[in-house]
């Protein structure tokens, strides 16, 4: 099989196409054929910096979170899927999923591809969805009829937290810049508001409004700032485990009635994420969820993939599509 491997840290170009011996799945395991898979923000520091795969040269030579394919082979003892099966879903920190085949337990983070999305597009549904169910869901316990704003609401979580919210019946505000309001305004949010024209606080608070959750996808305010525009019993999300966000996490649970919540959602068992793969499946198969797509590079583009990210000028999902990504 073909694949993006690379031995030693650096930079883009340490990633070279090579063929290596496809897999054979063990009992318990799947074999995939991989149509499409994503290059995520992680993944360039992941490539030339030890740490999360390796201290001294990397632990595992193929990167890669994200895929949609097709089952080519199963295990012995694998009962929930067969071969033909059309799935997606997510290969945790075993990573893997730059190539055209990856072996996943059956028990893993997989599901059924949704009926409505190409294989690209399934596979740039995960990350953003896998981020913003546990903590809609679990942390806000988001319900119908709340209102919630999402600061960042154009990138890859933002705009799957649009969305979700908007399943779950809730009123959405996103914010944003210019030139993404007319995309975000298109994924259904009730409002969007400029941040390069005012800062959404000191807007919200002339107008007296405040909200039920308050989502800081971008990272880019504080709990402390946002406290005017949430309601007494409001929730502010953080996906930036910062020092002052741990504190406040930990203050705010036992004192005040406003909370400060952050979910380490990467770092979910993947029998939860498999769960969180079906509700999204069943959102998208009701033409409720579409992901944001940037741009796409094939295998053999990887390199030039990860330079893209690592230019800050990604605008969604970036994906790498193999073989049958449009089908």
């Amino acid at each position: 099989m073909k694949a993006a491997i690379y031995t030693r840290f650096g930079p883009p170009e340490v990633l070279q196409i090579r063929e290596l011996e496809t897999p054979q799945p063990k009992g318990n395991e799947v074999l995939i054929r991989i149509h499409a898979t994503t290059v995520e923000k992680e993944d360039p520091g992941m490539r030339k910096t030890p740490g999360l795969n390796g201290i001294f040269k990397p632990k595992h030579r193929i990167l890669g979170m994200e895929l949609a394919g097709e089952i080519e082979a199963v295990g012995s003892a694998v009962s929930r899927f067969a071969p033909g099966d059309q799935v997606f879903g997510n290969a945790g920190l075993g990573l893997g999923t730059y190539a055209e085949y990856i072996c996943l337990p059956e028990d893993g983070a997989l599901a059924a591809k949704p009926q409505n999305l190409s294989y690209a597009e399934a596979a740039a549904s995960t990350n953003g969805a896998l981020t913003a169910i546990p903590f809609l869901r679990d942390k806000a316990q988001i319900r119908s009829g709340q209102s919630i704003l999402i600061n960042g609401a154009s990138g890859t979580v933002g705009s799957a937290a649009v969305q979700i919210a908007k399943y779950f019946g809730a009123e959405v505000t996103g914010v944003c810049s210019t030139d993404n309001m007319a995309a975000v305004e298109a994924l259904g949010a009730d409002r969007v508001v400029d941040y390069t024209q005012e800062h959404f606080v000191e807007l919200f608070q002339k107008e007296g409004r405040r909200f039920d959750i308050l989502f800081d996808v971008a990272g880019k305010t504080s709990f402390r700032r946002c406290l005017p525009i949430l309601q007494p019993e409001g929730i502010y999300l953080a996906t930036m485990p910062t020092p002052a966000i741990m504190v406040q996490s930990l203050w705010t649970r036992f004192f005040g009635r406003r909370k400060v919540k952050f979910a380490a959602t990467g770092l979910r068992a993947p029998a939860k994420k498999a769960v969180d793969l079906q509700l999204l499946r069943e959102i998208a198969d009701e033409g409720r969820f579409r992901p944001r797509i940037d741009c796409s590079f094939s295998l053999e583009q990887i390199a030039d993939a990860h330079r893209h990210i690592e230019s800050g000028r990604k605008n969604g999902t970036v994906l790498i599509t193999l073989g049958l990504a449009d089908q």
